[in-house]
């Protein structure tokens, strides 16, 4: 009778741990299905960003339409570094570095961004025709470090030695320091060309 008891125990606890299994396997397998449903839709509401920017830019005229332009060529570059990177972290090479830096360049591009939706605001041609250089050159900016990154990916095919990252953040140290700056100018610009309209609104 206690042998039987004793089997019967045990398979009961066999019964929970298997049950308890299952449980983890389950939910192990939804957040998979979760996470995936969320990064495509994240990638999904990327893309229609990007087409409803695409088609905005398409209906305008004059400065607006130039401006709206830059922004899609910040979107297009920083979206061919990440694939860059993304090439990289596929790879067997140092790639702890690379990242970072992509993420700096990122940071001053999310930057970028919010000077040039400003600049889609300005309602004055002259001011934005003034404006237009600068923000021009601060893309142009972006442009090429996104473009040396992905060269010294596609150089390094997969192995990117440190003393090849040291030279690519020292050159992405320098180039984020002058882009900074040019920000900073572009947005100093844009707020007083906001003061003067809200002065002349007043008056």
């Amino acid at each position: 009778m206690d042998m039987k008891g004793r089997v019967a125990g045990m398979t009961a606890v066999a019964a929970v741990i298997l049950a308890l299994a299952a449980i983890l396997v389950v939910s192990a397998g939804a957040t998979i299905v979760v996470a995936r449903m969320l990064y495509k839709r994240i990638r999904r509401s990327r893309a229609v960003a990007g087409a409803a920017l695409r088609t905005r830019a398409a209906l305008s005229r004059g400065p607006q339409r130039e401006v709206l332009g830059l922004r899609i060529r910040l979107r297009d570059t920083l979206g061919s570094g990440q694939a860059a990177v993304d090439l990289a972290l596929g790879s067997d090479g140092p790639r702890g570095e690379l990242p970072r830096l992509f993420h700096r360049i990122q940071d001053e591009g999310a930057a970028l961004d919010a000077q040039l939706v400003l600049l889609t605001s300005e309602t004055d041609a002259v001011v934005l025709a003034e404006e237009l250089p600068m923000a021009r050159r601060r893309v142009d900016d972006v442009a090429g470090l996104v473009g040396r990154l992905r060269a010294t990916v596609a150089g390094g095919r997969g192995d990117l030695t440190d003393d090849v990252l040291l030279a690519l953040r020292s050159e992405v140290d320098r180039e984020v320091l002058a882009l900074e700056a040019g920000i900073q100018e572009l947005h100093a610009l844009n707020l007083h060309d906001h003061r003067d309209t809200t002065r002349g609104s007043e008056s």
